[in-house]
């Protein structure tokens, strides 16, 4: 998080120890966080363009590769379980970390609140109403363009609603974590208005507290879908709120993220399997009421979610020890490239998707299209404009004079 409060990048004291992040420097970053939440929005566009090569109702668009492949050999119905399973876990630590940090960083208390609060209105609130009327109508009317093209009844659904600003009723697509986002930050600030710290060890119970919510969502493998309508799942919001408070608890009570958590991936590896197994028990030949099936899929799953959350910590904290020239580009861009991906994605793979080639090349074709076009147009359409503001606080032009100079450690 960035010194003037822009989501795009982590800013704040430095790594906090056993004895609270309050006593740490203030202008140091923590660029290993700050790229893992790089890594993960950037995933979003592989994890939507892999739809395209699964079956699945509930996208417009999908290649005879889909159906021609048996789904147990498709390997992009594994890719799609295994980045369901852990980005979002992985982002709402991420967020609940940044939270904390914001409001630390804005000198706690109440004052800290109502800044906090301004903070995420400007940053996530007003782009998530601009979104409202444009990038969700605009999706909208893709999906069910795209939805009738090829015969889909999801076409029926995208039609129920004939004024394009009020598509946002029909679903906030993509955009529900910034929904999320908001009702989770304001329930933070109400419970630190209480005075509910989050440092003792006991919040670690939090881990296996997942269970509960996961046990009860049984549409596949990981968190129930999210994007329905503006009223949250109730097991749905549990189950990310308690990453978010986990991300509370490793800021607050200043846990060191070491390079071993990295061996948590052996783990996940381990995990994976029986709880995709699990989450389809008919595939797999099991009873689906037996009264064990659910439990060992909660277990698993959960296990898989949170493992991957600590491995990629440590992963990115052995390979980010420090920043790097363009990592600060990029976590900017990653907010753009996030909210505009999906429009683009849907009308890249509809474009391809009778193209003569192969099923795989069109895959790789759709995610690097979609990734340059957003990463063209963001240095030039986006950064330096009234969106990149909104987005990520104003951002300045470095002059010729300066640009060889040492990268400030925050901003002013």
């Amino acid at each position: 998080m960035s010194a003037d409060g822009a989501p795009a990048a982590f800013s704040g004291s430095a790594r906090p120890d056993g004895a609270g992040a309050r006593q740490q420097p203030a202008a140091a970053r923590f660029h290993d966080m700050d790229l893992l939440r790089v890594f993960v929005m950037f995933l979003a566009v592989v994890l939507h363009a892999t739809v395209f090569m699964v079956p699945s109702p509930c996208w417009p668009v999908q290649l005879d590769y889909a159906e021609a492949v048996e789904i147990g050999a498709n390997p992009y119905g594994y890719l799609l379980m295994a980045i369901h399973g852990f980005r979002m876990p992985a982002f709402f630590v991420l967020v609940g970390f940044v939270t904390a940090l914001l409001w630390q960083r804005r000198g706690g208390g109440g004052t800290g609140l109502h800044a906090l609060g301004r903070h995420r209105l400007k940053r996530v609130g007003l782009p998530l109403l601009a979104c409202m009327v444009t990038v969700l109508p605009l999706t909208h009317w893709l999906v069910g363009l795209s939805a009738a093209g090829t015969g889909k009844a999801l076409a029926a659904h995208c039609d129920a609603i004939t004024w394009a600003p009020l598509a946002w009723m029909g679903g906030l697509y993509h955009m529900w974590f910034l929904w999320y986002l908001l009702l989770m930050t304001a329930a933070f600030a109400a419970a630190a208005a209480l005075g509910l710290r989050f440092r003792n060890a006991l919040w670690w119970l939090l881990v296996p507290l997942t269970l509960a919510p996961q046990y009860f969502m049984r549409q596949g493998f990981g968190a129930d879908s999210a994007v329905e309508n503006l009223l949250p799942d109730p097991f749905v919001f549990t189950y990310y709120s308690i990453f978010f408070l986990f991300g509370v608890f490793v800021y607050q009570r200043g846990v060191r993220i070491r390079r071993w958590w990295t061996v948590a991936a052996l783990p996940a590896a381990v995990a994976f399997l029986p709880g995709l197994a699990l989450a389809y028990p008919e595939a797999m030949g099991l009873d689906p009421d037996a009264p064990w099936v659910d439990s060992a899929a909660a277990a698993f799953q959960t296990a898989f979610s949170w493992a991957m959350c600590f491995a990629l910590m440590g992963l990115f904290r052995w390979i980010v020890p420090r920043e790097r020239f363009w990592m600060r580009w990029v976590s900017d861009a990653s907010y753009w490239i996030y909210i505009a991906h999906l429009p683009l994605l849907v009308a890249a793979q509809w474009l391809v998707a009778d193209w003569a080639m192969s099923a795989h090349l069109k895959f790789l074709l759709v995610c690097l299209g979609v990734y340059a076009l957003l990463l063209l147009t963001y240095p030039c359409c986006v950064r330096y404009t009234a969106i990149g503001t909104m987005l990520n606080g104003r951002r300045h032009r470095i002059r010729p004079e300066t640009a060889a100079g040492p990268l400030p450690s925050a901003r002013p």
